[in-house]
């Protein structure tokens, strides 16, 4: 009963473009080959929308907290029709699903869902739980296809700015392991601080993993390790050539839902390769010219560990906006800026430039690390 309740009808926005043709523009072609027969003149005249009134449609489904993105329009289906699955990649308009009957699907997505306007610049994500309509193929050597015909609702969705749109990396995660190399290429500490805020903001258990410990003398890694871990992040120390702290890996990824993320040339595909030897994913060396990472994996992709959940390793990431986070949140997303955040005499502090202020006081007296506060003044002020 509750259920059917849920179900009504929503107006939809579409995306420009994607409405139907209302107004024809062909009357000189069609005059100059063909000519007009008289007509009867029309005793009432019916006007159609144009512009922004046209590009919306009624749906019926259930939603969450917008109903102008398609995520959170839960479109009706018949469900004896449908099966559930796992998004494990996308390539272009091809969706590879994993389903809850065995098999894998190549999917494509429904029209509608691709077609309703929504803020992001994907429908569909690696790690989405989805209902599709599945085509089994009879013909052996021949690959199953289906329909993707809903997205169901997303947690833990790991997400960036692009051109003024959310871009989701990967949804539906528990634990986002950021994978930072010490050397070639050089240790990014600023961006190390975006994925934490990212994590704290959505909810996922930050790990941070310094790869290629091999390179350099592990001592120089005390002080900026030691200010993660007195802030409660959990820290490990790997070097895929060498096989150090690999088993520590190997356990860390088990039994959850998670995601490798970091710059390119860090090392996450030869971490998982080495944590896995049968996975076999693409690797490339840093470029000797600029040391910088050359963008291997392409797409991000879904590892299924059977029984021990799963691993999703996304593309290099050079440059990380955050998304839906305002200047005033930042302070808060800081773990250690926020218990100072009370101290400040106006309540709208923002730590930068007025005067007294409590985080600005404990960076003067060491309670705070002077590079992480640099750190949020540098991600607020982009904001």
């Amino acid at each position: 009963m509750s259920k059917k309740k849920n179900i009504k009808k929503l107006r939809t926005q579409l995306k420009k473009g994607h409405q139907a043709r209302r107004r024809r523009g062909d009357f000189t072609r069609e005059y100059n080959e063909h000519g007009f027969e008289d007509k009867p003149t029309l005793h009432q005249e019916r006007l159609n929308g144009k512009g922004e009134l046209t590009r919306h449609r009624t749906v019926i489904g259930a939603n969450s907290s917008d109903a102008h993105d398609a995520i959170d329009i839960q479109l009706e289906i018949k469900a004896e029709e449908c099966i559930q699955g796992r998004v494990l990649s996308v390539h272009g308009i091809d969706c590879i699903v994993s389903a809850s009957d065995g098999n894998r699907y190549h999917c494509a997505v429904r029209g509608l869902l691709k077609n309703i306007r929504t803020t992001q610049r994907n429908v569909v994500v690696a790690g989405d739980i989805v209902s599709l309509k599945p085509e089994l193929s009879t013909d052996a050597g021949s690959r199953n296809e289906g329909l993707i015909v809903r997205v169901e609702p997303r947690y833990g969705c790991i997400s960036r700015t692009s051109k003024g749109q959310q871009h989701v990396l990967v949804a539906n995660v528990d634990r986002l392991i950021i994978v930072a190399s010490v050397a070639e290429p050089a240790l990014k500490p600023n961006l190390i601080d975006r994925f934490l805020v990212t994590a704290e903001q959505v909810g996922c258990e930050p790990v941070i993993c310094f790869n290629k410990t091999d390179l350099i003398d592990p001592i120089s890694l005390q002080a900026i390790a030691g200010t993660y871990g007195q802030l409660g992040y959990r820290v490990i120390f790997t070097s895929a050539e060498k096989g150090t702290g690999i088993e520590q890996f190997r356990s860390l990824i088990r039994s959850k839902q998670n995601v490798v993320v970091g710059q390119s040339g860090v090392g996450k595909s030869s971490l998982l390769n080495a944590a896995n030897p049968t996975l076999e994913l693409r690797t490339n060396s840093v470029s000797m010219d600029n040391q910088k990472g050359r963008h291997t994996t392409t797409a991000a992709t879904l590892i299924e560990l059977g029984n021990e959940g799963y691993i999703v390793d996304t593309p290099g990431i050079r440059q990380f906006q955050l998304w839906d986070v305002v200047p005033e949140e930042v302070a808060g997303l800081f773990r250690d800026l926020r218990p100072y955040i009370n101290e400040c005499r106006f309540p709208d502090c923002s730590h930068v430039h007025e005067q007294p202020c409590g985080v600005k006081r404990a960076v003067a007296e060491g309670l705070l690390d002077l590079r992480r506060y640099e750190s949020y003044c540098q991600i607020r002020h982009e904001i």
